[in-house]
């Protein structure tokens, strides 16, 4: 026998995997961006 559909629990369920999802992308541009401003703030090494 089918069941009744939940609606509103499947929604939250939905929103909550893409929360989770925006909040990865999200620590991944920042950590990306972390990266690329310490590198372009190391000195260049010069030779003597």
């Amino acid at each position: 026998m089918a069941r009744t559909p939940n609606y509103s629990f499947e929604r939250h369920e939905r929103d909550r995997l893409k929360a989770i999802k925006v909040a990865e992308k999200t620590r991944a541009k920042r950590e990306q961006r972390e990266r690329d401003l310490a590198q372009t703030q190391t000195p260049p090494a010069t030779e003597k």
